[in-house]
C-alpha cells in the first residue's frame, strides 16, 4: 500500500508548535511553554502562552537527600486544547508532557533525550465547580428597600 501525497507530506503542513521560549537572566534559564507557528522565530510573540518551565532546581536543605525539584506550571485544558487542534510538541515539550500524564508513554520516542517516563509524575486531575456566589450583598437596613 502506498501512501498518498497528502499522507507523505503532512508533517509540513503543521503549522502550530509547542516549544519552549527562553527567559530569564544568563545561567537562570527560565521558559515559556508556548503556542507559536512553526515558522516564527523563538522571541516573538506566540499565540498562546500555556505554562512556564524552570529548569533550574529549586534549592532544597542539606540533609534532605529526595531528588531536586523543578518547577512547571501547566494549564492542563489549554494544552490538551493544542495538541487535539494538531500542534506538534517538540522533543522537551513532549517529554515534559509525558511527565505531567497528558502524553502516553508509547508517544513516538525521540533520539535525542534518552530518558524514559515509565508513568505519568502527577496524579489524576480533579475538577472542582466553584459554587455561585452572588455579586452583591443584600443590606438589610430598612431605608435602603
Amino acid at each position: 500500500m502506498s501512501m498518498t501525497l497528502a499522507e507523505r507530506t503532512a508533517h509540513k503542513r503543521n503549522l502550530v508548535r509547542i516549544r519552549l521560549a527562553r527567559f530569564g537572566r544568563k545561567n537562570q534559564p527560565v521558559f515559556n511553554i508556548v503556542v507559536m507557528k512553526a515558522k516564527k522565530a523563538q522571541q516573538k510573540l506566540p499565540l498562546e502562552v500555556i505554562g512556564t518551565y524552570n529548569a533550574v532546581p529549586l534549592p532544597q536543605p542539606l540533609h534532605d537527600k529526595s531528588p531536586p525539584v523543578k518547577d512547571i506550571s501547566l494549564d492542563f485544558h489549554r494544552a490538551k486544547y493544542w495538541l487535539g487542534q494538531g500542534a506538534e510538541p517538540t522533543e522537551k515539550v513532549a517529554w515534559l508532557f509525558k511527565k505531567a500524564g497528558i502524553l502516553p508513554s508509547f508517544w513516538p520516542a525521540t533520539a535525542k533525550l534518552t530518558q524514559q517516563v515509565p508513568s505519568p509524575v502527577v496524579e489524576d486531575v480533579k475538577e472542582v465547580q466553584e459554587t455561585p456566589v452572588e455579586p452583591v450583598r443584600p443590606r438589610n437596613d430598612k431605608k435602603y428597600r
